[in-house]
């Protein structure tokens, strides 16, 4: 059929996509928490997060999965915007490695055959084995079947060889022509999600001899501009965080854009003159030789200037939403231990704030003000709202640990809120002598809460409430004497009861918050 090329080139870059997605999923199933762990630890300064984002991205195959991780790192308060910046920096580099994975492989060893049997013994491995080696089949599975859709987008593409030229794209000469061929660029990745499948692409087409080095090039520097789009789409109307990276990564891929363009005459000449007639043999490598080139000096020269480009970014994108719930990013919900990270967050922040308000309660025996209340109410349940949607599959590993401390903090703290508005509870436990010592540490203890001083906070919360659970029966039986001989009337003596309960159940929720914030963790079990 005259049109059977389109749907065989359609239907490899499909498998080519399939396999890219099954290849990322194995990938960061058999890292693990390892290698995210490894992104955080080693990402001290921008140089530092560029090289280990490139890196972490080469591994993964999937810029978007270091972003997201980058992202919640930003969100838990594990890293500065600036450093993160870094990271981002290094996944535009990390993609590249997949251009020469796509080059070496797939043109030049054509695996073939060879590509089939990957995919058969890894779905083997992952219908028959556990663990890590089901992981490392989905792993081989994915990586025969980016060869499989390589091949198949070749044998489609073929059919344009002769039948279509460089004279019918749009020329490289002329502002338009270059725009249009930027334009083709950007499409192709917005089409297919991918800047990898883009630029495999790029280099079939370029192969076939349909379009020149030239065109090629441009288009592959619009493709590096489309990869940006779908995370600004993603980001409007999302956190601070997510907006600001939206725009941090659009921006800097302009920047990269324009240098790319700026040297593309330039690689040629001297490409041509190191190794001449390369870009008759060999123009896949000369493409993603030039794909890498850009995208390895946009890190270089940004890099000196990370805090001042984070500091613009910042100055840009101000903050407009409840610093309490804005590590919320619903782009984390990707990736469950970043999703984590940020409700822990600001489950850490909320109790802060909410000790600062119960500790103006204990001091002064006023009521905490009904907007700071109604704040506090609003947190927990846009909280409570990201957690319901943070899925983990497997029940017993450390996440899963991590997810079910996260809500327990999360009941507690909404019964502790429960308590703070029994305003006449506080009244009375300020006026009693009977609770005099308790209250008075109660006090010291809230107070500690929010100046955040939290080394010992488990601990001293434990032992207050232990003290006041000990305590409390004798002294139920000390009120209730004093109502028997008349020192206080029933309903003062009632009053007191309930104080004491009050004092009981408050103490209680504030030592299981303390206690499943530092379960929630994310230290290793």
């Amino acid at each position: 059929m005259h049109y059977e090329w389109i749907l065989t080139a359609i239907g490899g870059l499909g498998l080519f996509l399939l396999g890219m997605v099954i290849l990322t999923e194995g990938l960061k199933a058999l890292a693990g928490r390892r290698l995210i762990q490894i992104l955080s630890r080693f990402t001290s300064s921008p140089a530092s997060g560029a090289l280990t984002g490139a890196m972490v991205t080469a591994l993964l195959q999937s810029s978007s999965a270091t972003t997201v991780a980058a992202i919640g790192f930003v969100a838990a308060g594990l890293l500065g915007f600036s450093q993160a910046l870094g990271i981002i920096f290094g996944a535009n580099l990390g993609t590249t490695v997949t251009g020469w994975l796509v080059a070496l492989i797939g043109f030049k060893l054509k695996l073939g055959l060879l590509s089939l049997v990957f995919v058969f013994v890894g779905v083997l491995l992952r219908l028959f084995a556990r663990g890590r080696l089901a992981s490392l089949g989905l792993s081989l599975a994915g990586f025969g079947l980016v060869f499989v859709g390589i091949a198949t987008l070749q044998e489609g593409m073929s059919a344009l060889e002769g039948q279509i030229t460089p004279a019918d794209f749009p020329g490289d000469d002329t502002l338009t022509g270059t725009l249009k061929l930027l334009g083709i660029g950007l499409a192709i990745t917005l089409v297919t999600q991918s800047s990898s499948a883009g630029v495999a692409t790029a280099l079939t087409v370029l192969a076939t001899g349909a379009i020149n080095f030239e065109q090629a090039a441009i288009m592959v520097i619009g493709m590096d501009i489309g990869t940006t789009v779908t995370a600004v789409i993603a980001s409007l109307g999302g956190s601070l965080g997510a907006r600001r990276t939206g725009l941090s990564h659009l921006a800097y891929n302009i920047l990269t854009a324009f240098l790319a363009l700026l040297i593309l005459a330039p690689y040629m000449l001297v490409l041509d003159r190191l190794l001449a007639g390369v870009f008759e043999t060999n123009p896949e490598f000369a493409l993603v030789g030039f794909h890498s080139l850009f995208n390895g000096l946009g890190v270089l020269l940004i890099l000196p200037f990370a805090g001042q480009f984070a500091r613009l970014i910042e100055a840009l994108v101000r903050e407009k939403e409840d610093p309490l719930t804005s590590p919320l990013d619903r782009m984390l919900l990707q990736d469950p231990q970043a999703a984590l990270a940020a409700v822990r967050r600001t489950q850490g922040h909320l109790l802060q704030e909410m000790s600062c308000c119960l500790s103006g309660q204990l001091e002064t025996a006023s009521a905490c003000s009904e907007a700071r209340i109604q704040r506090f109410e609003t947190a927990l349940k846009q909280t409570r709202a990201f957690v319901d949607d943070i899925h983990i599959t497997d029940q017993t590993g450390f996440h899963w640990k991590q997810l079910t401390a996260s809500l327990h903090a999360l009941d507690h703290m909404e019964r502790l809120l429960r308590r703070m508005q029994q305003q006449e509870r506080i009244e009375c436990a300020s006026e009693s002598k009977l609770l005099e010592l308790h209250f008075s540490q109660l006090k010291t203890l809230v107070s500690n809460l929010c100046k955040g001083k939290k080394e010992t906070f488990p601990r001293d919360s434990a032992e207050l409430s232990a003290a006041v659970s000990i305590a409390r029966e004798g002294l139920r039986e000390k009120i209730i004497r004093m109502v028997g001989d008349d020192s206080v009337s029933a309903d003062e003596g009632d009053v007191l009861l309930r104080t004491l309960r009050w004092l009981d159940r408050l103490t209680h929720h504030l030592w299981r918050v303390t206690l499943h914030l530092e379960e929630s963790g994310d230290a290793a079990p």
